[in-house]
This record gives structure tokens, sequence and C-alpha cells, in this order.
């Protein structure tokens, strides 16, 4: 079997890193691995709701309308009292999972994997994405409010880390198959495959951009994974909802007000999560006991608002059919921010979209139902709301508008709603820009690790030589006919570490350095046989002051020097100076920090 997978990875790694043919075979990979952890994640959930809530609570939460329970209801009464201490257990049981086998695992996993394309070369530990699924499955089953995006995008992007590792691929294409797998996940499990590859290029960034490179090979894993997932459990859109439509443009007036309240009530939860988490790591006690401390209060919670327990996805199908009235959708969205808050801040496993959409859903419920009595000309259509609302707030929440506005489009099957979504995403991204739930996430490309590199490379293009050298600068010249005891009182007299070789006429010979000096200094009797000439390496790179500084830098790497011969382009001979290496790197800092300057001017 080992012999097979060896050939099978072998025969992968001889393909082009550049070919298409080599990212569509990964792409494929990734996206069926990603689709069948998807499968196997949704049925841990299902299978831990029918345990937890169902078996031992006699507690049923409302299914949306694309998740039918997987196993048949039991005829357990319901038992509310159990609400207090089932998510407690839960977390005791996830804390303790989490904390022996990786600590990494706690918390929303989107933000792990976002961390580690910035910070880590694109790696995961290969356990990370099994532990986070179990300890995920039995939080969330256990009444513990979070999301399925966090853990199945760690399954995803950890099988991409894990296939680039067993390839030997570089660090880039490393970091293109974990967000490639980042999206597969979140694409497949929400049944939202466009709105997925988008999400995998834009959650990386604060502000308003996209990894570029991650799009297609994010989109050919989306759809394997989508395909996958659906091929098992179904392509029903996750919500059934009417027709709703945008019908008037005075529709835009209570849209504008919708937009408004889910920015503010983004922040009251990031703040709330943030505030949680902090609380929660200053608490003197074992960290694996943390989590069943936050499952209790969050069964306090539940106790009076089960609907804020578990996923509930099934509050948004209510919303949509318009069978919960305003105050308990209020109710059930600040309840949601705190439980969220308590089960995965505490160190309890679990993502952060899903909680999202359910406070955005039920707060966009609000705001229709309310117009809807004041101005029923106007808002004939209070569900719509519901569906803008998810849209407005995680694209406040995430600082990820794009991606959202169409993931909650593919998820209720519903495309006529795209102008109020915009809208809304647009005024509540600008609202909510300065915070984020993932605090992973980096300013742009120019700031992340992962490319300081290619932004070093773009800068240094337009920088060349004659910009930053001088042809007077000090440096001492050695005559190829100076004998080694003539030199040991230079040496002893300069901090110069690298010396060209000149002829009688000044041209450029060779070049020595002063380790190549104190490797024969042991030998005293050469100090009159021996002269510079000799000892200098007649093969040296050169460069020109017309040559770019990226080009230079590139030499300076490939020849492992500090220092390089600055000659004349229409005679290598004839020396003109040398060129350090902190000549280069001081110009990319003056040239960083000035356009630094003039973005913040």
């Amino acid at each position: 079997m080992h012999r097979v997978q060896r050939s099978f990875l072998r025969l992968l790694a001889t393909f082009n890193v550049r070919s298409i043919g080599r990212s569509m075979i990964f792409g494929v990979i990734v996206g069926v691995v990603a689709g069948l952890g998807a499968v196997l994640f949704y049925l841990l959930c299902q299978l831990g709701l029918h345990f937890f809530l169902d078996s031992l609570a006699g507690y049923r939460p409302p299914e949306p309308f694309g998740e039918p329970p997987l196993f048949g209801h039991t005829d357990v009464p319901f038992r509310r009292y159990l609400l207090l201490v089932i998510p407690a257990l839960g977390g005791l049981i996830a804390g303790v999972i989490v904390y022996v086998f990786a600590p990494e695992a706690e918390g929303h996993g989107t933000d792990a994997a976002i961390d580690a394309f910035h910070h880590k070369q694109g790696r995961i530990r290969g356990r990370v994405p099994i532990v986070k699924a179990i300890a995920s499955a039995i939080t969330l089953g256990s009444g513990g409010s979070g999301g399925r995006e966090g853990p199945i995008a760690q399954i995803g992007a950890g099988f991409g880390s894990f296939l680039a590792d067993k390839l030997n691929l570089s660090g880039r294409d490393r970091r293109i198959l974990l967000a490639a797998g980042l999206g597969a996940g979140i694409g497949s499990i929400f049944r939202a495959p466009l709105a997925g590859a988008l999400f995998a290029a834009e959650i990386l960034y604060h502000e308003p951009e996209f990894e570029t490179e991650v799009i297609i090979p994010a989109i050919v894993t989306t759809i394997v994974a989508y395909s996958t997932f659906g091929l098992i459990i179904g392509f029903d859109p996750l919500f059934k909802q009417s027709s709703f439509a945008f019908e008037h443009p005075l529709e835009l007036g209570p849209y504008t007000v919708l937009a408004v309240v889910v920015a503010l009530m983004s922040a009251l939860y990031v703040r709330s999560f943030y505030g949680t988490k902090q609380a929660f790591e200053r608490l003197k006690v074992p960290n694996h006991l943390k989590p069943a401390i936050g499952g209790l209060l969050t069964g306090c919670i539940g106790f009076f608002l089960p609907e804020t327990l578990a996923f509930g996805y099934g509050v948004i199908q209510g919303a949509l059919d318009n069978e919960i009235a305003i105050g308990m959708l209020f109710m059930i969205a600040v309840g949601k921010i705190l439980t969220t808050s308590l089960s995965i801040g505490s160190g309890g496993s679990g993502g952060v979209f899903g909680p999202s959409m359910v406070i955005g859903g039920a707060l966009g419920g609000v705001v229709g139902k309310i117009f809807y009595q004041w101005t029923p000309g106007i808002v004939t259509q209070p569900g719509a709301f519901v569906i803008v609302g998810m849209a407005g707030f995680f694209a406040a929440a995430s600082n990820a508008p794009i991606s959202t506005i169409i993931m909650v489009s593919e998820m209720t099957g519903n495309y006529q709603l795209l102008v109020p979504a915009m809208w809304v995403c647009a005024i509540a991204f600008i609202i909510g820009h300065r915070w984020s739930i993932f605090r992973n996430q980096v300013p742009s490309r120019a700031d992340s690790p992962a490319h300081y590199g290619d932004f070093a490379k773009d800068l240094l293009e337009d920088i060349y030589v004659k910009d930053v050298f001088a042809p007077d600068d000090k440096y001492r010249s050695i005559p190829e006919n100076l004998t080694l005891k003539e030199f040991i009182p230079i040496m002893t007299e300069t901090d110069q570490q690298v010396f060209p070789v000149v002829d009688a006429q000044g041209e450029l010979t060779g070049m020595f350095s002063i380790t190549d000096v104190r490797e024969i200094l042991v030998d005293r009797q050469l100090d009159n046989l021996l002269i510079m000439s000799e000892l200098a390496n007649e093969d040296i790179p050169v460069v020109t002051p017309n040559e770019d500084l990226a080009s230079v830098l590139s030499r300076f790497i490939e020849n492992e020097v500090n220092t390089l011969p600055v000659v004349d382009p229409d005679n290598p001979r004839r020396l003109l100076g040398m060129l350090r290496r902190n000549d280069v790197t001081r110009s990319y800092y003056k040239k960083l920090q000035t356009m630094k300057h003039m973005s913040s001017g």
C-alpha cells in the first residue's frame, strides 16, 4: 500500500508546477477530500444533536428546509432543565480532546487557517483537522453555539497543506492549496460553490482585496467538493424562501436602516466575542475546563432561549416564513451573540460564520417586520430583509462583502435581492471596517509575510544600481602583484571584508575576501611568496549601473555574497566601485516608507 502511495506521489510530482494539468489534479484531490470531510463532519454534527439534545434532553432544534434530520426523532419528552448541563458536558469533553491532542484547534478554525496562510507558510499540523472535527461536533451537537464553517475550513485547508508537504511543493503552492481547501470546505457544506471560492480569496485580508492566485484553484476545489457533498447529502439550498424580490427604489431607505443596525450589532458581536475570550484567558483554571464553564453559561441562556443553542439555522427558516415575532427575533439575536461568545470564546471549537447568519437574519427580520407595519406600501416582503440582513451582518463582521453577498444568494437560491444586498453590505462594510471577527487578517497583500518577497521584488524593479551607487564610494582595491606580507597591514587598518584585485591599468582581474586570507595565515612562510592575484577568484559576478535592484538582489542570493563589483557596461573590467547588499536593503525600506507616507497623506 505504501509503495503504491509513494508511486502515486512521485507521478504527481513529475508535473510542471505551473501547468494547468497539475493544478487541476491537485484541485480535484483536495476537493474530493474536502467534500468527503464535509459529509463526515455533517454526519458527526447530526449524530451529536441526536444523542445530546434529542435523546437526553428531548429538545429538537427547528431545522432549515435543506437539512432534514438524518436520524428519526426520539419520544423523549422535553426536559428543559437538562439544557443547563448538557452544553457544559459537551464543553468538557471537547476541551479535554482539544487541549490534550491539538491546543491550536480551539476557537474558530477559519482564523487559524488565515494565520497559517500568512505566518506559517501554509502549514497546518496533520492532526488538527481531525481533532477540530471531533471536538466541534461534540461542542455543537451538545448545544454549544457555533457554525460548521470553521471546522470544515480547517479540514479542507489542512488536507491542502498535507498534500503540499507530501509532494514537497513550494511555500507558495502550499498556501494556495491551503486557501483552496478552505474555500472547498465552506462552499460544499453551505452548498455555495462560487461564494466558497471567492471567500477563500477575500477572507485573508482586512482591506477589500483578493488573493488573486487562489481564485482559479479554489474554483476547481469548490466545484469538486460541492459535487461530492451534494451527491451524498443533496443539492437543495440550505433555506427555502418565497420569491422575494427588490420591487421599489424607496425600499433602499429601510435597507439603509438595516445596514446601520447590522453594522452596529456586528461591533457588539466582535467586542463580546473577544472580550469573553480575554476573560477566559485570564481565568485561573485549567484550559480544558474553560469550555465546560462556557458551556454551563451557554446552557443558562439556552434554558430561557433554546433557539440560541446549537446551529440555530431553523430560526432563519422561521423568520423567512414569517413565523417568529419581532420581540423574539431580537432576543434571539442578542442571545446568539452571548452564547456564541461563551461557547467559542471560552475555548470551545466551532465557527463564527453560522451564528453570524442567524444574528443577521434575526435582525433583518426585526427591521423588515417593523417597516412592514409602518410602511406596508413600500416594504411588502419582510422576509427579504432576513436574507439581506444575513449578508450585511457578516460583511461588517468579517470584512468580506463580495463573497458574503453571493454566499447568501446561493444558500437561499435567491438572486433577486442582489441590489439591496449589495447596498446593505457596502454600507455595513464602510461602517464596520474598523473591526473584524477574524483577528489574523492582515490589511493587504503588502502587509502579509507570505508576500514580502513578491512585494520587495515589485519595489526593487523600479530602482536601479545607479540610483543607490556612488562611483566615489570609499573602497580599497588591491594591486595584483601585492604580496601577502604587504597586505596584512592593510587588512588590520580597515573593516573592509571584500577586496577587488586590479592590474597595472586599474582593471578588475579578481576578488578575494578576508576569510580567504585568514585561512592561509597559519603558514607565515607564504608571506613573501604569495601574491594577492594568486588568492583572488577570477570568476566573479558583477553588476552594472543600469541593472534594477531586483535582479541584483537575486545575484547576491544566488552567489551567497554580500558585496558585488560595479563595472562599466561598455568595459566589464573597468571597476567603478562596490555595491553592498545593505545598500539594496536600505533602498527598499526607504522606498517603502515613502510609499506609506504618500498613502497616509
